[in-house]
């Protein structure tokens, strides 16, 4: 589903979000941490793009850029177009404009996005004020919003640490709702969560996502994804790098890249084989830095483990 301009046109043919050859290093002393490099990506209205990958790769980092959130000395290239306009390296004047309103942002932990001392109610409230050209901002609206989130209306009275894990989850999300975005960048959404509390997360931002926005899922949990298919793409990153990107059920069906194939091959559906070695250090990461390095020591018995079958031709 795409969203509706006010011509009466669609957004459909046009990514709500497109990046194209995005590089980022962020400053650590006199070291620079090679975040991303050359990463394209197009995230659609009514679409979820899964972004996976270990722990460090950078796609939290990614995420954060397309919020206008990168930490002070970062350097950025490359275009990053919102709903058609170029936002990379905008002062945080406009990104205020569009942050909350055009882009919510869900924080990895969802009990971190609120300050301990006040309701959620009081929070969420906050926050519908703060976007009131977009969302209507009334204290009233905390109620629809958290049941739009699958929570209780009398839960705005509770604080912070009376939150449980899936609760403070879909909290996250309610905040980063308020604003109506047309894009919703969830941060690792189900980490820490149970199996049924991960499908209900799922299940929620399916129906953002079939409510015309357009919804970046960055997360480890490969199994949750095969399991539930909420995904519509699959983009795999590995060492800030985007290295495999499609439709996410030919992905999972027909990895094209080893390290898509050594991911998949973790899984306990399907063998639950480890990946060799360890994942490269960003920081000062040598460009030619690639999957392969891991795999060189590699017996051809062990790649063979690693990766599952996959029909003539369709590896690159």
């Amino acid at each position: 589903m795409a969203r509706e301009r006010g011509d009466g046109a669609t957004t459909a043919a046009v990514p709500a979000v497109r990046v194209r050859g995005l590089t980022l290093r962020l400053p650590a002393g006199d070291r620079w941490v090679h975040a991303a490099t050359d990463v394209d990506l197009d995230l659609r209205a009514g679409e979820i793009t899964a972004l996976v990958g270990e722990a460090g790769c950078g796609k939290s980092v990614l995420a954060a850029c397309l919020c206008g959130l990168l930490p002070a000395g970062a350097r950025a290239t490359g275009s990053v177009r919102v709903l058609g306009a170029e936002l990379l390296g905008a002062p945080e004047r406009r990104w205020r404009r569009v942050r909350g309103r055009v882009v919510g942002l869900s924080l990895q932990s969802g009990a971190s996005s609120f300050t301990p001392v006040r309701t959620l109610g009081a929070q969420l409230a906050e926050t519908l004020a703060a976007v009131a050209p977009r969302a209507g901002g009334a204290a009233s609206g905390v109620p629809e919003l958290l049941a739009r989130v699958g929570l209780d209306p009398a839960d705005a009275a509770l604080y912070p640490h009376e939150l449980s894990g899936g609760m403070a989850q879909r909290a996250g999300l309610a905040g980063a709702l308020a604003g109506d975005p047309d894009v919703l960048l969830a941060d690792e959404p189900t980490a820490g969560l149970d199996p049924a509390l991960t499908a209900r997360v799922l299940r929620l931002l399916r129906a953002v996502a079939d409510a015309g926005t357009a919804v970046l899922l960055v997360t480890h949990d490969l199994q949750a994804l095969e399991t539930t298919a909420v995904a519509d793409r699959l983009a795999v990153m590995y060492a800030g790098r985007v290295v495999e990107e499609g439709a996410a059920d030919d992905v999972l069906r027909a990895p094209r890249h080893d390290y898509t194939a050594a991911l998949l091959g973790a899984l306990p559906s399907r063998g639950l084989v480890p990946i060799p070695g360890t994942p490269p250090e960003l920081t000062d990461l040598d460009p030619a830095t690639s999957f392969a390095d891991r795999l060189r020591a590699r017996t051809p018995s062990t790649l063979a483990a690693l990766t599952p079958e996959v029909p003539d031709g369709a590896r690159r």
